[in-house]
């Protein structure tokens, strides 16, 4: 009787801890180097109930912690950005989104904002179509999570990269409006979806259903409106969090890692390339369905 009441007690450890993990994550392994990583994705609302003792757990575990790329910006930066806040928020020479936009988009925007043709910056007007999609200005980022419980275990911690504030600066006061298109493409579908759609994008993160987090018309915009794409440095990005999971397969210990979500997941993302050396990551499936 004993004998057969082991196999039972492994499946309910199984399920026990498969109920503690909220949040997609993998393992990924190489010798006597173990990579986790974390799949963060931006708006989750503040008071979303999620578990996070497997996160948490997750950091006690590690030697070290990378967090995502940041930007440092001087006091200098600053003023820069208080002196030309015009330019960040309003479009050039009293244009307004009718002159930038495709007919089509122009009347789908109008249709959800209640107004006529906006004067406001690209960059402004997606993000308060965004916040109609459900994305939450007052967030709960992953990191927040992992910062407080890597400086309770004193933790090693670093972002992967770090980007100079002028640069990032530079290129938000020159990019033209006409770079936005994508973005404005996105977050308008993000708006019409409605704030139950972004609900569920929260949800499915939570339920770590990866694919239908990439899906979601609000994980869409919150892609194409971010400064890597619309700046057009995307695969500067990549190439920083591969060379960041090489180093980190290269040493040995436990390294955890808070990459974006799309970033892990997307097709020739992270995950497959690391699928594709045959170290199979452990954790949700991430590839899209069979055709």
């Amino acid at each position: 009787m004993a004998a057969q009441e082991a196999p039972a007690e492994t499946v309910e450890d199984i399920v026990v801890t498969a109920r503690r993990i909220e949040g997609p994550m993998w393992e990924v392994r190489r010798g006597d180097s173990v990579l986790i990583l974390v799949g963060a994705i931006d708006g989750l609302p503040r008071d979303m109930e999620w578990r996070t003792d497997a996160l948490v757990s997750a950091v006690e575990r590690a030697d070290r912690v990378l967090f995502p790329v940041e930007g440092r910006a001087s006091l200098a930066d600053l003023g820069r950005v208080i002196w030309r806040v015009r330019t960040l928020t309003r479009l050039p020479d009293d244009r307004t989104s009718a002159d930038y936009l495709p007919p089509a988009l122009e009347a789908r925007l109008e249709r959800v904002t209640g107004q006529g043709p906006s004067r406001q910056s690209f960059l402004m007007l997606s993000s308060d179509l965004m916040e109609q999609g459900g994305y939450a200005r007052r967030a709960r980022p992953v990191s927040e999570v992992v910062r407080k419980a890597a400086r309770a275990g004193r933790k090693p911690a670093e972002p992967v990269g770090v980007f100079r504030g002028d640069e990032i600066i530079d290129r938000f006061l020159t990019t033209p409006p006409e770079a936005y298109d994508g973005c404005m493409a996105a977050a308008v579908e993000a708006a019409e979806a409605g704030p139950a759609a972004g609900a569920q994008r929260a949800e499915d993160w939570r339920r770590r259903r990866v694919q239908a987090v990439v899906a979601s018309p609000l994980e869409q915009a919150v892609s194409a409106c971010s400064y890597w794409s619309v700046m057009g440095q995307s695969a500067r990005l990549r190439e920083v969090w591969t060379q960041a999971v090489d180093r980190s397969l290269a040493e040995p210990g436990v390294t955890l890692a808070i990459a974006p979500l799309r970033l892990l997941a997307e097709p020739d993302g992270l995950l497959d390339r690391l699928a594709r050396d045959g170290l199979e990551p452990q954790g949700p499936d991430w590839r899209p369905p069979a055709p």
